[in-house]
Parts: structure tokens; C-alpha cells; sequence
């Protein structure tokens, strides 16, 4: 039977091929290590489990030249507040996707990524350009507490 990690990778696969791009075995072992973590993880943590998982070297530069080519192919995101990365909770997905925002919990470190609509972000740049500032980034990451660590505090 195949697994939604092994569904996901195939995925990866074969879009990373349509768009002409390499999926390599190293950079293959690097999305699976994301795909698989409980939690978004930091590029010396990849580098710690590769050695664990894979029992193989890989520098922490290797890790972020990886890192940088996932995120390019749209497979992996960075979490700029924490330096960390995750894998697309999409990637399997055969429809379009909205741009991803990301719901962080402050105490179990789980991340669940939502979509931003258009018309909202459409909204929300005008209001933002109205003022004469411009952005760099249009990704949120929105800190708080999920519910199975509200539903933990209120026993």
C-alpha cells in the first residue's frame, strides 16, 4: 500500500521532471525527511537526521543549496521567523493553490498551513501599497495556540 509520503515524492517527482528540473536521490532524501517531521525543521536538523535516517554525510551548505532548489520547485517552504522549513502540505494536490499562510503554534511547534485567497490578498496589498510601503514578501505567519494544546489546557 502506498503512504501519502510516497504519493507526495512521486508527485515531486514527476513535476520536477514535467518542469525540466532534477530531482536528485540527496535532495529526494531531504523532502522526505520534511514530509515525514512532526515539526518544522532547521537545516542543521536536517543535516543531523540525514546522518540518522540515511546513515550519510551532509554538510549544513549541502543542506541549504537542497533547501533553496525545494523551495524553488515549490515543494518546501521557509519559515522566516524561526529559519525553519516544511514540505508543501499540497504537493499531492491535483488542484491550484492559493498562497500559502502558515498558523504556528507557540507551544506544540506544529504548523498548518492554510491558503490566502486572491481577492483577500488583493485587498490587503491595496491597502498596504495605499500608504506607500511595498512588499518584499507576502507570506503571514500567524502565532498562537492550536486546538489540541487549548483542548490540553482546559482539563
Amino acid at each position: 500500500m502506498t503512504n501519502k509520503i510516497d504519493i507526495s515524492l512521486q508527485k515531486a517527482q514527476s513535476e520536477c521532471s514535467r518542469t525540466g528540473l532534477r530531482l536528485t536521490d540527496k535532495r529526494c532524501k531531504v523532502l522526505k525527511i520534511l514530509l515525514q517531521a512532526a515539526e518544522p525543521l532547521s537545516a542543521y536538523d536536517i543535516v543531523d537526521q540525514f546522518k540518522q535516517v540515511f546513515a550519510e554525510s551532509l554538510s549544513a551548505m549541502s543542506a541549504y543549496r537542497m533547501l533553496d532548489f525545494l523551495m524553488q520547485a515549490n515543494l518546501v517552504h521557509k519559515l522566516e521567523t524561526s529559519n525553519q522549513y516544511l514540505a508543501c502540505s499540497h504537493i499531492s494536490c491535483e488542484h491550484n493553490h492559493e498562497l500559502p499562510q502558515f498558523l504556528i503554534c507557540d507551544q506544540c511547534h506544529t504548523v498548518k498551513e492554510i491558503g490566502l485567497s486572491k481577492q483577500l490578498l488583493k485587498e490587503l496589498r491595496g491597502s498596504i501599497e495605499s500608504t506607500g510601503f511595498v512588499l518584499s514578501s507576502q507570506q503571514l505567519e500567524l502565532h498562537g495556540v492550536c486546538e489540541a494544546c487549548r483542548a490540553k489546557q482546559s482539563e
